[in-house]
């Protein structure tokens, strides 16, 4: 499923695999128990950094749409949840609620438009373009996971359910809760968003598809229980700001990962002289490249999309069903309230 870089032992890969994932956790625990540190990651990092991206990294940064519609729409909804957890009175404004999630759905509307986007790539192809390669092959993969993504965004519920976790000697945080995001959802999204990353960032999925997605999860599922939007926003903004800043880590080192069908492309791209030898630089001026020689084994991507696509048709037809039992409305109310796992994470809120 995934191809580590020749030489590079498998337990060292696991080793920085495991830092990056312990470091997303912690980054996470800082900035959402400290009210301040919050602020200056998600306000004053951003600016600074965008100077540096503009400038002295301008060479070397991200600059596709994608990459930048990420990096700041995650961190737009990191300080729009700052302000509805610290901002008086926010927590409690029929608007501000709406905030959360639109930004999630505009977050997965981002990724569903570039798996589509990806789809129509049916011979495989090397993109080199904004300071960065890919390796694609398109196929119904691509849009059984636009599919899913769609669903996902349907079966979120409980627009304006969300409320502040109570402070206690324990926990200061004041994390946003949101009680009628169910954990079956939060694992349709989690297979979902994997699957978008195997599809269509192939050379990132193993850090931003696998440690990325596992950070929040943990979180939501343990010591930060309720509030797995706001530690993905996180943990999501944080990731994207480290990876614009420092994009060789994933794209052009010793640490880089290759899906296997991503693999398979990046070594006809060597073959046909595209790519040098140590398997990143490009030899070629920016553009996309056709590799027809390339045999990429796509069982992988076809698996991985049809469990997210399956997944989400799972939790959309529950959905369907708790609304046809409970007569209420997914959007105006919470639905899942006599749920107990909504009662769990209710019983966490303030009054």
């Amino acid at each position: 499923m995934f191809a580590f870089y020749e030489g590079v032992p498998t337990a060292l890969v696991l080793l920085v695999w495991l830092c990056v994932f312990v470091s997303l956790f912690a980054l996470n625990e800082v900035t959402r128990r400290f009210k301040w540190v919050g602020f200056s990651a998600f306000v004053i990092l951003p600016v600074v950094l965008t100077i540096l991206w503009l400038t002295a990294f301008k060479d070397t940064a991200y600059m596709d749409w994608f990459h930048l519609a990420k990096v700041y729409s995650s961190t737009a909804g990191c300080i729009g949840f700052w302000c509805i957890r610290h901002v008086k009175k926010l927590s409690s404004n029929r608007i501000a609620l709406c905030f959360p999630p639109l930004i999630l759905a505009v977050n997965i509307c981002e990724a569903v438009l570039r798996d589509f986007e990806i789809g129509r790539y049916v011979t495989p192809v090397m993109e080199y373009t904004n300071n960065q390669t890919q390796y694609y092959i398109g196929g119904a993969w691509n849009y059984m996971n636009g599919i899913a993504g769609i669903l996902n965004i349907i079966t979120i519920t409980g627009w304006f359910g969300i409320c502040i976790r109570a402070v206690t000697k324990k926990d200061g945080s004041k994390d946003m809760l949101w009680p009628d995001m169910m954990w079956f959802w939060i694992v349709a999204y989690d297979l979902w968003n994997f699957a978008y990353t195997y599809n269509c960032l192939p050379t990132h999925a193993w850090y931003c598809g696998f440690a990325l997605l596992l950070a929040p999860t943990v979180c939501a599922f343990t010591v930060g229980k309720g509030a797995w939007l706001q530690h993905r926003a996180h943990t999501l903004a944080l990731w994207c700001m480290f990876a614009q800043t420092v994009p060789a880590f994933q794209d052009a080192s010793r640490w880089m990962v290759h899906s296997t069908s991503s693999k398979a492309i990046a070594d006809a791209a060597v073959s046909q002289g595209y790519v040098a030898a140590d398997g990143y630089t490009a030899l070629v001026e920016p553009g996309i490249y056709q590799l027809a020689s390339a045999n990429p084994n796509t069982t992988a991507l076809f698996i991985v999309s049809l469990l997210a696509l399956l997944a989400n048709i799972g939790v959309f037809v529950y959905m369907i069903l708790h609304i046809r039992k409970t007569k209420r409305n997914p959007y105006k109310t919470d639905l899942y309230l006599d749920l107990p796992s909504y009662k769990k994470i209710k019983a966490l809120a303030r009054s």
